[in-house]
């Protein structure tokens, strides 16, 4: 699968942190194996690039910038201006977007169906900008990496008994270049790649980011020579295209430094986003370890007035998964599925660890006293649910998935909706509530679709748009 880069991919933003009243950015590029991006400018000089990685046939670069936090701005790349939406202390706009892609043929997809919700969310940034824009989970769908080699052939079904060393470090650059190759498409698509430049992003992944599953799998496939293979070409490939990061210079956002765990956190005035990581940790009886919580139990203690907001990359309020899993586990032919209920917070493995979670935001809720908002994917379609937290406060679930992944059939959104009347409280003085979308009937929305989150006057609200229904009434947070 060798891509050729004819011209340079990118600019691509990300936002590393934001430091006495300005945005610290990176840009990625990717050119030809020799070829070298031209440098940024900006009213203080050129920012030139330097070399992350090196492909076969490419090499990735990294320039990395600030841009002022308090209003809008701009710099010049190879003759073109990009303006930057960046006033973060006042009213302000973000984009959710999940699920850019699909688990079989993604790459020989018709590009302009592909990336038609992309291409709305670009006319809706031209009507009114974006100040950033969060992708919660799935940004690519590396199912298929590993078809087409002797060792990974069959995964995670069959696997060699005692691969040699040559062996796995030709699977190890095979899989690196099949993931190289799926991430410089995604960015050099016109959609993408227009908004990408303007808007700076933050990500954090989910589990087609490896493979569908990761960590719900057992754990003899994941910590098989072959698994392990394949995390760490789908984890370099993470920092490199998600981050803009290598293994040794991570953003300042991150919390472990160690990078066992890779959630991070980003504190702006009246406003806090959160995005653990619930990947690099998981098993089959954990979602998360010690860096994940550590991180969590950190964030809960900070006094931090105004607007929180939480990516969990899997919902984190839903309907009663658990009986639907002990349902399929009872019939042999839909065991095949249990790793995408596994999955889920509210999987049977993980009825304490979503306790424990549902605690600590609840905690966090009353200490400032303001809500909470949860925006999640995964699940292929439009839902939201709600938790009373108690003294007026709630945590606002609002799920928005996919961007690219086109809707399930609408007889599983109403099996879903079926099931969520009969609703969940792990905490017991804590009803959670699945409710319907703004000016829709049904408790979930088989449609492709991004959530649009907007500050006015210090009151957040938000609403989803939907491919074929439109844009929903506002839901105020």
């Amino acid at each position: 699968m060798a891509i050729h880069i004819a011209a340079p991919i990118g600019p691509v933003l990300y936002l590393d942190d934001i430091e006495n009243g300005h945005m610290c950015l990176s840009a990625l590029f990717i050119t030809s194996k020799d070829g070298e991006p031209s440098p940024i400018r900006l009213a203080t000089g050129d920012v030139h690039a330097v070399s992350l990685a090196h492909f076969e046939n490419a090499t990735v670069w990294r320039a990395r910038f600030s841009l002022p936090a308090d209003r809008s701005s701009e710099y010049d790349w190879n003759g073109e201006t990009y303006r930057v939406a960046g006033d973060l202390t006042g009213d302000f706009r973000l984009a959710y977007v999940s699920c850019n892609g699909e688990e079989v043929g993604d790459m020989a997809r018709e590009g302009s169906e592909r990336n038609a919700m992309w291409s709305r969310l670009r006319e809706a940034h031209r009507r009114q900008p974006f100040a950033l824009m969060l992708h919660g989970g799935d940004q690519v769908y590396a199912d298929e990496v590993t078809e087409g080699h002797a060792l990974s052939a069959d995964w995670p079904d069959t696997l060699p008994r005692d691969p040699s060393r040559a062996a796995l470090a030709d699977l190890g650059h095979y899989l690196r270049e099949r993931f190289f190759a799926r991430y410089a498409a995604l960015y050099d698509a016109p959609e993408l790649a227009w908004l990408a430049a303007r808007v700076p992003s933050l990500m954090q992944w989910d589990d087609h980011d490896i493979c569908d599953g990761w960590g719900s799998l057992r754990r003899s496939r994941t910590y098989s020579p072959v698994g392990q293979t394949l995390f760490a070409a789908a984890r370099e490939s993470f920092l490199l295209f998600q981050q803009a990061a290598t293994e040794d210079d991570f953003p300042a956002r991150f919390a472990d430094r160690s990078g066992a765990h890779m959630g991070w956190s980003i504190h702006m005035p009246g406003l806090r986003i959160i995005a653990p990581d619930l990947r690099s940790e998981r098993t089959r009886r954990d979602i998360m370890g010690p860096g994940g919580w550590a991180m969590m139990e950190a964030e809960a203690v900070r006094d931090l007035p105004g607007q929180t907001i939480l990516m969990s990359s899997v919902p984190l309020l839903g309907p009663r998964l658990s009986l639907l899993e002990a349902g399929m586990m009872a019939v042999p032919r839909m065991q095949k599925y249990e790793d995408d209920l596994r999955d889920q917070w509210q999987s049977r493995a993980h009825r304490e660890e979503w306790r424990r979670m549902l605690l600590l935001v609840r905690d966090m809720a009353l200490k400032d006293q303001h809500n909470v908002a949860a925006i999640s994917g995964e699940i292929h379609l439009a839902t939201r649910a709600v938790m009373d937290i108690g003294n007026g406060l709630h945590l606002h679930q609002l799920v928005a998935s996919g961007i690219a992944h086109r809707a399930p059939p609408k007889a599983w959104a109403r099996a879903l909706g079926a099931l969520s009347w009969l609703g969940e409280n792990p905490l017991p003085d804590h009803p959670i509530r699945v409710a319907c979308l703004p000016g829709q009937r049904a408790r979930y929305v088989a449609e492709r679709n991004y959530l649009v989150l907007e500050r006015q006057d210090s009151t957040w609200r938000a609403w989803w748009e939907l491919e074929v229904s439109g844009a929903t009434p506002a839901l105020q947070l």
